[in-house]
C-alpha cells in the first residue's frame, strides 16, 4: 500500500497547485467577507478551491473519504484514506492582501497522517512530503536546520498576544525570554519555516485537525517534529509545535516543566 503515496502526492501537489491558482484570481481584489457560525471568515475564493478540491478528488478516488474546513465530511467513515482540506489557511491574511496565507491538502491513512502538501500561492512556494518519500520544496529536497539551542534559534508564532485564553501565557514568556529571535509569521508558512531550515520553532496555541494534517508529514520527513504542546506527536489535540528536533527538548522544559 505504501508503494501508492509517490503517486497520490503527485497528485495532491497538483491540486494544491491549481487550488492556488483559483486563490489568486480573488487576492488583493477586495472580495467580500463573510462571517461563518464560529465567527470565522470565508469569502468565495475559500469555497470555490475546497470545491475543485472534493470535486477532483471524488473523479480520481470515489472510494476516499474528504474532510474540509468549508463543507465537512463526506464519503464513508470506514474509509481507508481520508483527504483533509484547508482551500485557505489565513483567510483573515488573505483578505488583507498580505501573502502569507495557504493551501493545505493532507491525507490520513487508516487514520495516520502519510502526506501533506502546502502551496503558498502568493509567494510561490510549495512545501510536500509523503511518508518514506522525504520532503521537498519547489522541487529540491529540504531538511529542517541544525540550530541546537534556543537562544540561537529563530522562533515564529501565530499570534505574540492573547496566550492566557489558552493558558500558555507563562509558558509563552518563557519561550520568548529563551529565544533568540521572534517573529509572527504565522499560520502554515511558520510551520513551513520550520521544515525548510530557515525557522527552529513554530507555536500555534489553537489548530484545527484541517491546520495540523498536513504539517505532520511534511515537519516528520523534513527532520522535525509536529506536536501538541505537550510533545504528543498528534493532529487532533487543536494546537500545534514544529521544531527542528534538535530544540525540542529543550522547548518542552520550558513549557513543562518552566525551566
Amino acid at each position: 500500500m505504501s508503494n501508492d503515496l509517490p503517486q497520490l502526492l503527485a497528485f495532491a501537489h497538483h491540486l494544491a497547485w491549481q487550488a492556488g491558482k483559483i486563490t489568486l484570481r480573488y487576492f488583493q481584489s477586495g472580495v467580500a467577507v463573510e462571517q461563518k457560525a464560529d465567527a470565522s471568515p470565508v469569502t468565495i475564493a475559500d469555497r470555490e478551491a475546497e470545491a475543485f478540491l472534493r470535486t477532483t478528488i471524488m473523479a480520481h478516488y470515489p472510494d476516499h473519504a474528504i474532510l474540509g474546513e468549508e463543507e465537512g465530511l463526506s464519503g464513508g467513515t470506514a474509509a481507508t484514506y481520508r483527504w483533509i482540506l484547508d482551500p485557505i489557511d489565513g483567510t483573515k491574511t488573505f483578505v488583507r492582501g498580505v501573502p502569507l496565507y495557504g493551501v493545505m491538502i493532507g491525507l490520513l491513512r487508516e487514520g495516520e497522517p502519510v502526506l501533506g502538501v502546502v502551496n503558498m500561492p502568493a509567494l510561490g512556494e510549495i512545501v510536500y512530503a509523503a511518508q518514506g518519500h522525504g520532503c521537498w520544496w519547489n522541487g529540491r529536497p529540504c531538511r529542517v536546520s541544525n540550530v541546537a539551542s534556543l537562544r540561537e534559534s529563530l522562533v515564529v508564532a501565530t499570534i505574540a498576544h492573547g496566550y492566557e485564553r489558552y493558558g500558555k501565557q507563562a509558558a509563552f514568556e518563557r519561550i520568548m525570554a529563551a529565544a533568540g529571535l521572534f517573529r509572527t509569521w504565522g499560520d502554515c508558512y511558520g510551520h513551513l519555516l520550520v521544515a525548510t531550515g530557515r525557522a527552529e520553532v513554530a507555536l500555534d496555541p489553537i489548530m484545527s485537525i484541517w491546520d495540523a494534517a498536513a504539517l505532520l508529514p511534511i515537519l516528520r520527513e523534513a527532520g522535525g517534529t509536529f506536536t501538541d504542546w505537550q510533545g504528543v506527536t498528534t493532529i487532533e489535540h487543536e494546537e500545534g509545535i514544529s521544531t527542528n528536533g534538535l530544540v525540542q527538548d529543550e522547548l518542552l522544559e520550558l513549557i513543562i516543566h518552566g525551566q
